[in-house]
Parts: C-alpha cells; structure tokens; sequence
C-alpha cells in the first residue's frame, strides 16, 4: 500500500500507485497523478494538474505545480509534467504552463536538478541534464539533452540551450547556447566546446573531431551566422557518422530567432 505518513495531506481525488512514499507534512492536491516507485519528502506541496512518472525521488521542501507567476494567469488548466527517474532536491519549485504558450511545463526523465533550482511557465527540459543549486530558468526556455547549468546560472525568457553544451558558475544567459558549447560570463560568452562530456558520453574522436570544426566555423573564423552554417552542413562530406550532430547543430540555428541570436 501506499505509504502516506499521518501528518501529510494529501486530496481523496489524487492518483498514487500503491508504491508511493509521501513524508511528514506534505501536502498533495486533487489533480496530482503519481506514478510507481517515487517517494516525496517531508514539506513538500505539490498542486495543480501535475503528472509525476516513476521512481522520482522528490526532497524536502519542494513546491511542484504552482501557478506561473504571470500576471495574464486566469486560473486555467494548465499542466507540470515530469517524467520518470528525476532526482529533486530541497526548495525546488516548478510552476505549471500557460495559456499563451504551450500550457505544460516539462520535464524529461534522468535529471538531477539539484538545491533552489526554478523552472517557470512553459519550460521544456530534456534527458539527463544536471542543474546545479540555484539555477533559474524564466518563462518559455527550453533546455536539450545532457545539458549542465553551473551554480547560479540565470536564463532569459524565451532562450534555447542545446543538447550537451554547458555553463559555468554564475553565468547570465540572453541569447541561444548552441549544442556542445561551453560559455561562462554576465552575459554568457562562448569559451569552448564540452569536449570532456562528449567522450565521457561515448563519443568517438571523429565526432569529436568535427565538433572542433563547428566550433571553428562558428566562433573563430569571424564569419556570419549563414556563411557558418554553410560551413557546418559541409562538414558531414567527410564524416558520414557525425550526420546527426551536424543535423543538429543546424537545426538549433535554424531555430533560433534574429531577435535573440546566439551566445558569441
């Protein structure tokens, strides 16, 4: 059975599996859905139209499913949906979507997101990530795959941060981080490419090899946005393996719009 310690709260209309472990003084609401395995702190407040999958581990003091804080927020049903094997430390809080958005904020699977990290309205995080203490994501920003955000780093609404690039402490991102690139600053300025991740993650030197090149293309050769994705999408002639990381890195800066641009 479902092991709900007797000083939590938790609504007669939310769904928990019957291998989920709610703490001292937890409070879940009536539109919450739990899935197998997860354990939720003691102090914890989870409200709202919130999807939890399995085998979350949920710390003390985390607030998951309060409204957005926009002031346009008109009590609509809006959703959090995080998925399965997410580790949350103390004193998270994620805010369900938005209607002028996608109306979910989400979070993906195998996540450590670690102490004070927030995720605003209509966030989307993907796989593996790692968020150290106090990372703050605004409204609207979308995170990619094995992505790490340094202590302390704050984000911009509306920006976009790739797949396996990373930041260092403290940074203030207010355009685009591309995949791969590593930037530190208040604003964020490209410094490298997240080479050390990459082979830790498997990846061969040939790919290796041609993430260097983007990086040239993009950040040393002083040329335009266009000429450089021009230069990366050539990339792939001689390295037939490295077609997906180039395929992405094009379509990130496809994506991103003249109004925000890219970390430089």
């Amino acid at each position: 059975m479902t092991t709900i310690h007797a000083t939590a709260i938790v609504d007669s209309q939310a769904q928990l599996d019957s291998s989920v472990t709610v703490g001292p003084y937890s409070l879940i609401g009536p539109n919450v859905k739990v899935g197998a395995g997860t354990t939720i702190g003691p102090h914890c407040v989870i409200e709202g139209h919130t999807t939890i999958g399995r085998d979350n581990r949920i710390f003390q003091f985390s607030s998951l499913g309060a409204i957005p804080q926009d002031k346009k927020y008109a009590g609509e049903p809006c959703e959090l949906v995080i998925g399965d094997r997410n580790t949350i430390r103390e004193f998270c809080t994620f805010n369900i979507g938005s209607p002028g958005d996608l109306g979910v904020t989400r979070v993906g699977d195998d996540n450590w997101l670690m102490a004070y990290v927030h995720l605003a309205h209509d966030c989307v995080v993907g796989n593996k990530t790692i968020f150290a203490n106090n990372s703050q994501l605004a409204g609207h920003v979308h995170v990619g795959d094995w992505a790490i955000l340094g202590g302390f780093t704050v984000v911009h609404q509306f920006v976009k941060i790739g797949a396996h690039s990373m930041t260092a402490l403290c940074t203030v991102l207010l355009a685009d981080l591309p995949p791969f690139v590593m930037c530190q600053g208040q604003p964020a300025q490209a410094r490298s490419m997240n080479y050390e991740g990459l082979r830790r993650r498997g990846f061969s030197p040939e790919r290796i090899a041609v993430v260097k090149a983007m990086h040239k293309a993009l950040y040393r050769e002083s040329l335009t946005l266009q000429l450089a994705r021009e230069r990366i999408a050539d990339l792939v002639k001689n390295s037939p393996e490295s077609v997906p990381d180039v395929e992405m890195m094009l379509s990130f800066l496809e994506q991103t719009s003249p109004q925000r641009g890219i970390v430089r």
